[in-house]
C-alpha cells in the first residue's frame, strides 16, 4: 500500500515504515502529525485518485529530526563588467517516518 501525498508545496510517494525529508514543519521531535492532503491511494490493484484530494483519507506520521540539507552555491557573473556574486543557502528539512495510511 502506498500514498502519494503533498506537503510544503511538493509531492511524496510514501509507503508505511519509509523516513523521507519534507519542508520544515514546525511539530516537536517524536510527536505525530497527521498529513491531510493525500492525492492519491493505492492499495494493489484499487487505486482511489483524489479530486483533488481524497476524501477521509490520511497519513499518520512521527517527526523523526529537524536539520538543514546541503549547501547550494549561487554564483552571478556579468562578462566584462567586473561584476561576481557568490551567496549560499541551505534549505530546513524535516525528517519523518510514515506510522499508517487511513484511506
Amino acid at each position: 500500500m502506498y500514498a502519494v501525498v503533498k506537503t510544503g508545496g511538493k509531492q511524496y510517494k510514501v509507503v508505511v515504515g519509509e523516513k523521507l525529508k519534507v519542508e520544515q514543519i514546525a511539530a516537536d521531535i517524536d510527536s505525530q502529525i497527521v498529513l491531510n492532503e493525500v492525492l492519491m491511494v493505492a492499495n494493489g490493484d484499487a487505486v482511489t485518485i483524489g479530486t483533488p484530494v481524497v476524501a477521509g483519507a490520511a497519513i499518520k506520521a512521527t517527526v523523526v529530526s529537524h536539520g538543514r540539507g546541503d549547501k547550494v552555491r549561487i554564483f552571478k557573473m556579468r562578462r566584462r563588467k567586473h561584476y561576481q556574486k557568490h551567496a549560499g543557502h541551505r534549505q530546513n528539512y524535516t525528517e519523518i517516518r510514515i506510522d499508517s495510511i487511513d484511506a
